[in-house]
């Protein structure tokens, strides 16, 4: 299948939902948890166009590469090599061990 035929298969199970909610609605009144159920089949409703759009930007045969959120430039980030040595201790100095309190000074 492709990209386009997924999408498509999407909405129409978005557009069933839609209908189903709307059944339920009538049925069950608008209570919180039917306004919820409501809020998030808008939601998935606006998703999916969001994913539309991303999807009709990318250059044709390009393979969907997960990036940074927002990138729909389809390349991998640039690695950052991080050294096996140990960092200088000075960089920690004035800092405090997560969980153990503030201890400052020479004596602690």
């Amino acid at each position: 299948m492709s990209v386009h035929d997924d999408l498509t298969s999407v909405q129409r199970c978005l557009d069933d939902l839609q209908r189903s909610v709307r059944r339920l609605e009538q049925q069950m009144g608008t209570g919180l948890e039917m306004r919820r159920v409501r809020a998030d089949a808008d939601h998935l409703r606006e998703s999916l166009a969001l994913l539309r759009e991303s999807a009709a930007a990318r250059p044709p045969g390009l393979p969907a590469v997960p990036g940074p959120a927002g990138s729909a430039s389809g390349r991998l980030p640039d690695l950052v090599p991080v050294p096996d040595t140990p960092y200088d201790s000075s960089l920690w100095t004035d800092s405090d061990d997560e969980g153990l309190g503030a201890h400052h000074g020479p004596s602690h």
